[in-house]
């Protein structure tokens, strides 16, 4: 009962998250952060693939395999939810990489699983962490959202943020198991690979804004998140 008192009042935010090399991880840690005086509690789940997946992928050979197979949406099994994620909560914060235009792997085995249980009936806030070709990923994203009857009001997206074409290069580098930010050829261009400390303090003033709507009742569709790099 004390404890059941302690949690009255307080809104739950499910942050339901896969990350392969931890970008979608980080900007949620800043977001969590920004959340922490606010009456709000975070309840973490991570996508976890079956088989771990590596990264960096390793060579150029197996990158662009897993670039071909990512663009036909290959589904990458992954384990059972825990209990958790199929209580109430008044915000779902659902969170991943675009890989080849489309949702991760990962995640779209969690639709064809547990789509329907998970997200029928429920707020979602997609956030999506990605080079830079997000739409066709958002556009899918909230297809499966709307079959299964979840309420999507906004969006959050950070990109990567380096020039074209170097980003994509680099990235393809970086997952090939190079390290291109020290090649004196593309380093001038392509400064980092991921997301930026700038992005994350973004990400931590996201959190604040999240938290103080849910706090005072407020829309979280009228928040902007608009970031320098994306405009959704």
């Amino acid at each position: 009962m004390e404890a059941d008192t302690v949690q009255e009042g307080r809104k739950r935010i499910l942050f339901l998250y896969f990350s392969f090399s931890s970008q979608t991880k980080n900007l949620l840690h800043a977001m969590a952060e920004g959340m922490k005086r606010y009456l709000v509690t975070v309840e973490w789940e991570r996508i976890e693939p079956v088989e771990p997946l590596h990264f960096p992928i390793g060579s150029v050979a197996q990158t662009v395999r897993m670039m071909l197979l990512t663009f036909l949406r290959r589904r990458i099994p992954i384990r059972e939810l825990s209990e958790t994620c199929f209580q109430d909560y008044d915000l779902i914060v659902l969170a991943g990489p675009t890989w080849s235009y489309n949702p991760s792997g990962p995640i779209l085995s969690l639709f064809d699983r547990d789509g329907e249980l998970l997200f029928r009936g429920k707020k979602v806030l997609p956030l999506i962490s990605c080079r830079g070709y997000w739409r066709m990923h958002w556009w899918g994203l909230k297809m499966l959202l709307a079959r299964c009857g979840a309420r999507v009001d906004n969006l959050i997206v950070f990109t990567h943020p380096n020039p074209e074409p170097w980003r994509t290069i680099g990235v393809f580098l970086k997952l090939a198991g190079r390290v291109p930010e020290r090649h004196s050829w593309i380093s001038r261009y392509y400064h980092k690979y991921g997301h930026t400390r700038d992005q994350l303090a973004e990400a931590r003033r996201f959190g604040e804004m999240i938290a103080l709507a849910l706090e005072q009742g407020g829309d979280i569709g009228e928040l902007d998140f608009r970031t320098a790099e994306a405009m959704p």
